[in-house]
């Protein structure tokens, strides 16, 4: 067995023992990543913490185009995540949220709105109308982001992630999706229950309540 100690097969025994160990590292990353897929590969990275549900994605500002980073933004507030659209019959649903806003944004109440133009070509404007439309007709302040893809079909990641953590997507325009200050959704309203309904507001209410020094801790 001499010839096993020649330098030649010294070396191809190296070489073979090298290509091992670097196919056992690859499988060990594709297993990491594997186990990734979803939650944890979207996932922000925000002082070196790692931001899981809500808060893994960041979405684009309407008018700068900015990505908007939810853990960084949002961390421990109460959301209000909606799908708009300026020529719906639900489009006065901008008057309720605007006035929830500004009435419990101090106790950590942000709305998100989405436009979209995925139901009946309702929200046909580029960024600039859409939003010249939302602040001159109906004083909007909150937040708004770039037109999005919100559908079952062909949904953004935040909006599928939505849909299948509720399983239920938007059927229309103004379908709003509550989320608590540890970034789960909680509940979701169809087109049908406007923002001034008493139900509507014991439910953001309920929110705000729960863990309020949440708030307080995501600020330090």
């Amino acid at each position: 067995m001499s010839w096993l100690r020649t330098p030649f097969n010294c070396l191809l025994r190296s070489y073979v023992l090298l290509l091992l160990i670097l196919a056992a590292g690859s499988f060990a990353a594709g297993t990491e990543s594997e186990k990734g897929d979803g939650l944890i590969t979207a996932a922000a990275i925000t002082a070196g913490k790692t931001c899981m549900n809500i808060y893994q994605f960041s979405a684009p500002d309407l008018i700068t185009n900015k990505p908007v980073d939810f853990c960084e933004a949002y961390k421990g507030k109460v959301l209000i995540i909606v799908n708009t659209a300026s020529k719906c019959a639900f489009t006065g649903q901008y008057e309720g949220l605007e006035a929830l806003y500004k009435e419990y944004a101090d106790q950590g109440l942000v709305v998100l709105g989405f436009p979209s133009n995925q139901f009946g070509n309702q929200e046909p404007g580029d960024a600039e109308q859409i939003h010249n439309f939302c602040r001159v007709t109906y004083g909007v302040q909150f937040p708004m982001f770039a037109k999005s893809r919100v559908s079952k079909s062909d949904g953004d990641p935040l909006w599928t992630y939505l849909g299948e953590t509720t399983g239920t997507y938007p059927r229309w325009n103004f379908y709003k999706y509550l989320i608590n200050r540890q970034g789960e959704v909680v509940e979701v309203f169809s087109s049908i229950t406007s923002p001034d309904s008493k139900r509507f507001h014991r439910a953001v209410e309920r929110l705000l309540k729960a863990n309020s020094t949440l708030q307080d801790e995501s600020a330090q």
